[in-house]
């Protein structure tokens, strides 16, 4: 293929939005840095994105069928790096970071790239997951990662690999309504999965349902909720940077993670709801490009691959910014390309580089029919 070629057909609307979204988030993560006196994070964030953009090209020159024969020992890699992690001293009570000198790296980053791998792999021709039966394997592959992210604790990402899982199932073929049963069985499994969380993981979603508007700052996992929409609401329509700061009370600008976990705030406050706005539809346009690419792919592991990654993505932007609204409940997951962490960031690119890669080779690499189940019901 001629460079010319090759250029012409990079699916750019990939790139560029991954790079206002990258942008956007370094200028939040500074004005974090701002609200709380420091000058570290959006330094190191521009660092690791000097990082990223290399990742990002290898990901998306190196042919992705490559990756299929990877994909098994990869997942493999993750699980065992999950389970290493038990044997680090704990951080603010989680285990999810290896440290490696110079920087930490957290596992379930890696492990939600290749559970999407893998379970590509295996379900690329198969007719098992037909029938209710064929779902036990792919439901057992979700369930380990789950499992051991879900003790360490992170419930934000655990809570990803299932709307990974039925877009994944649904994108190859499955049936609806066995899926729906799933849902139901799901729904009513909910108390048993209740017993078997952290009492922190239980505080977090009974203060969702608690929360009230108004008064003054709640204590404990209240109180994150609470400056999580007053910094939004005190952003106005245009935020502090068109129309100055509302108040002058430093305190009812403190918001703890503000440069992780809740950077969405800092858009809403630095750039008002029009910035907000903004961010969400350039995520939507994101999105848009990455299902026209699984659509465009005939390669069934391509596509799979790619349904995986929009889904991953579009999930973790739904409950991260439902969490500072007061629509989820406080998990502790990034905003990608966004938040301030280079593993988040990294893996992410990683992903979009991937994207970018089977949009640049849509055609069959391997012979077979797949989907031919897409609409039979």
């Amino acid at each position: 293929m001629s460079t010319a070629r090759t250029i012409h057909r990079i699916p750019w609307a990939v790139p560029v939005c991954a790079l206002i979204l990258v942008l956007a988030g370094i200028a939040a993560i500074s004005r974090a840095d701002d609200l709380s006196g420091s000058s570290v994070r959006a330094h190191r964030q521009a660092v690791w994105l000097l990082l990223a953009v290399p990742a990002t090209i290898a990901a998306a020159a190196v042919p992705h069928r490559l990756l299929r024969g990877w994909s098994y020992p990869l997942f493999a890699l993750s699980l065992v790096l999950l389970a290493l992690v038990y044997l680090f001293p704990a951080r603010n009570g989680a285990h999810r970071w290896i440290p490696l000198g110079l920087f930490d790296f957290q596992p379930s980053e890696l492990a939600k790239l290749a559970y999407i791998l893998a379970l590509s792999h295996y379900l690329m021709f198969r007719r098992n997951y037909r029938r209710l039966t064929g779902l036990i394997v792919p439901f057992a592959i979700t369930g380990v990662p789950v499992v051991l992210i879900l003790r360490e604790p992170d419930l934000g990402t655990s809570m990803l690999f299932f709307p990974v899982l039925f877009s994944m199932l649904f994108a190859a073929g499955a049936r609806p309504r066995h899926l729906f049963a799933i849902l139901l069985l799901g729904a009513v499994s909910l108390p048993a999965l209740w017993m078997v969380m952290s009492a922190e993981q239980k505080s977090r979603i009974t203060t969702l349902f608690l929360q009230e508007d108004g008064g003054g700052a709640p204590r404990g996992d209240g109180y994150h909720l609470y400056q999580s929409k007053q910094v939004l609401a005190l952003g106005g329509p245009f935020g502090s940077d068109w129309q100055g700061p509302t108040v002058s009370d430093p305190l009812a600008y403190h918001l703890p993670a503000a440069a992780t976990d809740f950077v969405f705030c800092m858009v809403g406050e630095r750039w008002g709801l029009v910035g907000t706005l903004s961010i969400l539809v350039v995520y939507l346009l994101l999105f848009a490009c990455g299902l026209r690419i699984a659509q465009q792919t005939d390669e069934p592991f391509a596509r799979l691959v790619a349904v995986g990654i929009v889904a991953l993505l579009a999930a973790q932007v739904a409950i991260n910014t439902g969490m500072t609204v007061g629509l989820a409940p406080i998990t502790g997951l990034t905003l990608p390309l966004m938040s301030y962490g280079g593993s988040s960031l990294l893996m992410t690119c990683l992903q979009l580089g991937l994207l970018v890669n089977i949009g640049l080779r849509p055609g069959y690499e391997i012979p077979g029919e797949p989907f031919r189940f897409a609409g039979d019901e």
